[in-house]
């Protein structure tokens, strides 16, 4: 007889929080009991779930009693807050923040990538980065058909990257821009309306952002492959919902585009989207609210003198493959 779970969802009126219920729905995770929590101005709210109404609660380190699996997405430091209560009180943490993504101690996983590494766990299991989840759906299923030794990526990440606050200013600043009115930017630190920003969180001393060097030390730990080469550029565009990145990838061995497609195409999680004559190739508005990752755009790296290098273009959706949907795969195999 299945078990039914006992699931909390951490940060449950955030962007990333109701994609957690709304998907939690929608796979029949076996809940037996949903607690919903959130900070005091939230309490006392409902949010339908199969169709009942359930109360969110005021986050307290009490929270977590008979609590089995706790999906947080509440920020890096609320994480750090609350993970001794958690995994005290016998519950297991699958965190979406950045908090304990690169701890040695704790597990980074994409179910398409790194599934055995689910058992390594001692209490918490981080969800990685949006874009790295996207990317690694895409290259672990060719890194482990042709090992992939160097990648230069650059993203181009929806407005959604910065939470309901940022869909919203792009939504408002659209119809300001339009109307010819002035723009105060809040949620990022240029008008993102019609423009592109290539600044993703901080700078840090060598030039690259937080973002960007997410995306070396990130694919590292969850490829296991910690020679591994990687240059990014991260770029926030007006784009509303799912991430996009172009992806240029070298490898140990020969590797043709119909080898790639023919992976590829048998790939979990992986939808080809690689007909050009037809203009079939992934973008945002077609990833929006799907489970799987886009991928297109395939060709050999004609800058190469050898076979050994592939460009192609994927798209995600940042709030389900990139956050909502992982966390809840992530529950799926434990």
């Amino acid at each position: 007889m299945s078990k039914n779970y006992c699931v909390a969802v951490a940060g449950a009126t955030g962007a990333v929080g109701v994609e957690m219920v709304k998907t939690l729905e929608k796979r029949n995770f076996p809940v037996g009991k949903l607690k919903l929590l959130a900070s005091a101005r939230s309490a006392g709210k409902c949010v339908k779930f199969h169709g009942e109404n359930v109360v969110i609660e005021e986050m307290t380190k009490e929270s977590f009693k008979g609590v089995d699996i706790a999906l947080f997405s509440a920020g890096g430091d609320i994480s750090r807050e609350y993970r001794d209560a958690v995994v005290s009180s016998g519950a297991v943490m699958i965190d979406n923040s950045s908090a304990f993504r690169l701890d040695p101690g704790v597990p980074l996983v994409v179910p398409e990538v790194n599934p055995e590494d689910v058992a390594l766990h001692r209490g918490v299991i981080a969800n990685p980065n949006c874009t790295t989840a996207i990317m690694l759906v895409a290259v672990a299923p060719l890194h482990r058909a042709k090992g992939v030794k160097r990648m230069v990526v650059s993203t181009y990440q929806a407005a959604s990257g910065a939470g309901a606050k940022g869909m919203q200013e792009l939504i408002d600043q659209t119809r300001q821009v339009l109307d010819g009115r002035e723009i105060s930017p809040k949620a990022f630190a240029h008008r993102i309306a019609f423009n592109l920003i290539p600044h993703i969180d901080s700078f840090t001393d060598n030039g690259y952002t937080k973002e960007e060097l997410k995306m070396l030390n990130e694919a590292r730990k969850m490829l296991h492959l910690p020679e591994l080469l990687l240059s990014c550029t991260s770029v926030r565009i007006p784009a509303l919902r799912a991430h996009s990145e172009a992806l240029n990838i070298e490898f140990e061995r020969e590797i043709t585009p119909d080898e790639a497609r023919a992976i590829l195409a048998k790939a979990p999680g992986v939808t080809l989207a690689d007909d050009p004559a037809n203009n079939v190739y992934p973008m945002p508005v077609d990833a929006t609210e799907k489970y799987d990752v886009l991928v297109g755009r395939i060709r050999q790296d004609i800058s190469r003198n050898d076979r050994r290098g592939l460009d192609l273009f994927v798209s995600g959706d940042q709030l389900l493959k990139g956050a909502a949907l992982n966390a809840v795969q992530i529950a799926e195999l434990l």
